[in-house]
């Protein structure tokens, strides 16, 4: 089983909802959880509960929300693999930093002790000024692999980066089997 976290980049929950189909057709069983916002914020981009809806029926499974929630996901319930699509700027920040203060950290650091792979599909405004920092540490860290990414909008975001969605199914494939280049980031 993986986990698949989804963060507040709302705008990219339709890409990442994609992803996760597409990851649940090839077999995957996957347990869903959410950052505290992404679980309980209404935007522009749909209604939380209905966002909820959707990931529990595709997953059939509850989804982990609260930090008590996630904890157990490392040694206690061991995942093959964690994908957090998408991973805010905030998010990979506070990972890069050691801060578990969201169900998402949470299940990050325990997942992490167990030596299992980390899947990152990044959607941040803010990845190649404030959060290439937090690209680097996490880089080199051992199991933390980042989704290919791209630049949405080179002229009015300068500083975004978006994984390619897309490509989340393959390249989870390819960790699963240990096939991921050297380099684990991909722009």
């Amino acid at each position: 089983m993986i986990g698949y976290a989804f963060c507040g980049s709302f705008c990219t929950f339709a890409r990442s909802y994609a992803a996760l189909e597409q990851i649940i057709a090839r077999g995957y069983e996957v347990q869903p959880l959410m950052s505290e916002n992404a679980y309980t914020t209404d935007t522009r981009f749909g209604a939380a509960r209905d966002w909820i809806d959707k990931i529990e029926t595709l997953c059939k499974r509850e989804i982990i929300h609260t930090i008590v929630g996630a904890e157990p996901l490392g040694p206690a319930k061991p995942l093959q693999a964690l994908v957090i699509s998408p991973c805010t700027g905030n998010t990979l920040a506070k990972l890069s930093c050691g801060i578990t203060d969201t169900a998402v950290c949470m299940a990050a650091k325990a997942h992490l002790r167990c030596d299992r792979p980390l899947v990152i599909a990044l959607a941040s405004n803010d990845a190649m000024s404030q959060n290439l920092r937090s690209i680097a540490t996490l880089r080199l860290r051992r199991g933390v692999y980042f989704v290919p990414m791209e630049q949405d909008d080179p002229k009015g975001k300068p500083h975004s980066l978006v994984a390619c969605f897309e490509r989340l199914p393959e390249f989870l494939d390819a960790t699963m089997a240990g096939n991921v280049p050297n380099e684990r980031v991909f722009l």
